[in-house]
């Protein structure tokens, strides 16, 4: 029974960390860049947009070009997002002493 106990409180240890990694993420933001640094996007590790720059050169650039270069920068945040996530929760989660591959959690496995 002592083994069940121990289990369980390990168990709510695991769900308050994941929520302090939750509200942790809701603040950090991870930034973007394409075409060499004309685009620049930061997003937050919830997956908000907080800016979009666009180089002034780039308003007179074909639309095709300039639309390539918006999705090449929210894909390499959606990564930079994805690994930061990574990171804040294997960090977390080494502390309580778990298994290595159960602090491999992504986003995915995350409600946010």
């Amino acid at each position: 029974m002592l083994n069940m106990q121990k289990m369980m409180k390990q168990a709510q240890e695991v769900q308050t960390t994941l929520q302090e990694i939750q509200e942790k993420l809701k603040d950090l933001t991870v930034e973007s860049v394409s075409g060499g640094g004309l685009i620049k996007l930061t997003i937050t590790c919830s997956g908000d947009a907080q800016s979009i720059e666009i180089d002034q050169s780039l308003m007179e650039a074909e639309k095709e070009m300039l639309e390539d270069l918006i999705v090449a920068a929210i894909n390499t945040a959606n990564e930079a997002k994805e690994e930061r996530i990574k990171q804040e929760t294997e960090s977390a989660l080494k502390g309580l002493g778990l298994p290595e591959d159960l602090a491999n959690i992504g986003e995915s496995d995350m409600p946010l």
